[in-house]
């Protein structure tokens, strides 16, 4: 399928497919014309990687993460799961740092606030 069907089909833009192709997170061979040509198991693939986005993952760690969540049962070895561990970990802490920020602007604006008016 050629990269505009790919975009279609996982609504994702074809910007955004052509940087995931040269982070190296999908791969596509060329025709003799040299369009791109994608395999169908992108279509998935694609869906998989706006996942790993949306957890705030970066193209590095997904790209670590791929082969893994693409294994059989049989070959995985416990990186995943130390991965994940590690990604959640640094969201939880992520976490922390936002809720001390907004302590510290709450307590701002409870010190400035006007006279008779509620912080």
């Amino acid at each position: 399928m050629r990269i505009g069907e790919l975009a279609e089909a996982t609504g994702v833009s074809t910007r955004s497919l052509r940087y995931y192709e040269e982070q190296g997170l999908i791969r596509s061979s060329r025709t003799a014309g040299g369009w791109r040509d994608f395999d169908s198991s992108m279509v998935e693939r694609v869906v998989l990687i706006q996942h790993l986005f949306a957890a705030g993952l970066c193209s590095a760690t997904i790209n670590e993460l791929l082969p893994c969540l693409e294994a059989p049962p049989e070959e995985l070895t416990g990186v995943l799961e130390e991965l994940l561990a590690q990604q959640a970990e640094r969201l939880k802490a992520k976490r922390r740092d936002i809720e001390r920020e907004l302590d510290i602007l709450r307590a701002l604006r409870k010190e400035t606030a006007l006279p008779g008016h509620a912080a």
